[in-house]
Formats: structure tokens, C-alpha cells, sequence
């Protein structure tokens, strides 16, 4: 039998690099830091010590460890957050662009 991971359309790549947040908002962009856990062509998965509201859209900076390898901006939406613990949750993001 299949599992949900196998009937993906695109391989998630595990990555355990910190990136840069910032909540888009029409008032105030604000910026924090988490650590982005996998990343596939539509979606990333990312780790931080507090929960996201679902539908928020933000802004993803992934720099690159490598000079020759350009870093990665995305722009998405917030569509899971899951508790892993006390301090620590899981939150998906659906891309909708790559910058």
C-alpha cells in the first residue's frame, strides 16, 4: 500500500537550514527567524517556537551556504500548523511564487 508521502507530485527535499520570515501585513511586515525543514516545488515545511494563523501570507528567504547556488525567495500562503511541542511548531506553506 502506498503511503501519503508516496503519492506526492513532487519530491520534498529535507533541509535543516535557518531562513528569514516575514509576514506580509498591510500595516507592518514583520520579520522573524525559523528553521525551514523540507522544501518540495510547491510547498516548505518550516520550524518555529510559535503557531502561524492559517491563510497568512508571508515571505521566505532560504540564503544559499554556496557563492555559485543563488538563494531562494518564495512567496506563500500558511495552510497547516501543527504542534510539535510546547515550543516548537511545524508550519506548511503553500508556495505561490518563486522570486
Amino acid at each position: 500500500m502506498l503511503s501519503y508521502d508516496d503519492k506526492r507530485d513532487f519530491y520534498r527535499m529535507m533541509v535543516n537550514s535557518e531562513v528569514t520570515v516575514t509576514i506580509i501585513d498591510d500595516e507592518a511586515d514583520s520579520t522573524l527567524l525559523a528553521t525551514c525543514r523540507d522544501l518540495s516545488a510547491t510547498g516548505l515545511a518550516i520550524e518555529m517556537s510559535h503557531p502561524m494563523e492559517l491563510n497568512t501570507l508571508v515571505k521566505v528567504n532560504i540564503d544559499s551556504a554556496n557563492n555559485s547556488v543563488q538563494s531562494l525567495n518564495v512567496t506563500g500562503k500558511v495552510v497547516r500548523v501543527t504542534e510539535e511541542t510546547d515550543d516548537s511548531y511545524l508550519i506548511g506553506i503553500n508556495i505561490s511564487e518563486i522570486d
